[in-house]
């Protein structure tokens, strides 16, 4: 019986949730301390779980958003040098605008930028009908998630495109904001999400070309 109670005890969240900070604390040693490694960790898990739709993952889901996070942070600090410029999309629930607009940019650009995406209140998952358009064209985000907005990705972006979140964002200096007007996915049938995702991809192209060497 002990022996069950042990393999609960390393199977409890709270432990998960601490072997991932060990393991994050080592792969950040000398840029993020131990301590903010930890609420890093912590914070995320509980944001993550406040909308996730399916619990069972939430800790490697937990471990993959606060290492994009402690990343975020160490390059705000200047701590990892950005080679590539970077851009955050934010929309409100991160289920439907802000990650389709993300997986045409990396279609689109390659590794000649770096993407990340947010909701200022984030879904329980991405929505079925973006999930289908974007596969239509090559995409597939079966391992996105919806993510919460957080200070640390703000500060690292070089760009910030918001989709319909409001003030929301925190404004910093030296960035470059746009905003653009788009229909919310969730609202719409199948061929006006084709319309939507065509319009992304057009304003992507756009600024691509504003953000990048020819």
């Amino acid at each position: 019986m002990s022996g069950v109670k042990g393999q609960d005890a390393l199977l409890s969240p709270d432990s998960v949730l601490q072997r991932a900070a060990e393991r994050l604390a080592h792969q950040f040693t000398g840029m993020v301390n131990e301590e903010t490694v930890e609420r890093v960790v912590f914070e995320s898990y509980t944001a993550l779980g406040r909308t996730a739709a399916v619990q069972t993952h939430l800790p490697s889901l937990t471990e993959k958003f606060a290492r994009d996070r402690l990343t975020a942070l160490a390059q705000s600090k200047g701590l990892i040098i950005k080679h590539v410029p970077e851009i955050l999309y934010v929309c409100v629930q991160n289920s439907g605008r802000s990650h389709m607009a993300a997986a045409l940019t990396r279609q689109i650009a390659g590794d000649r930028v770096h993407v990340r995406s947010a909701g200022s209140q984030p879904g329980e998952r991405i929505l079925p009908e973006v999930a289908f358009v974007l596969s239509e064209i090559g995409l597939d985000v079966s391992e996105e998630f919806p993510k919460p907005l957080t200070d640390d990705v703000v500060r690292a972006a070089d760009a910030v495109v918001t989709m319909g979140c409001g003030d929301a964002c925190p404004l910093y200096p030296g960035k470059r904001y746009l905003d653009w007007q788009l229909e919310d996915p969730s609202d719409l049938d199948l061929d006006e999400v084709r319309r939507v995702r065509d319009d992304i991809r057009d304003r992507v192209q756009i600024l691509l070309a504003e953000l990048l060497p020819s």
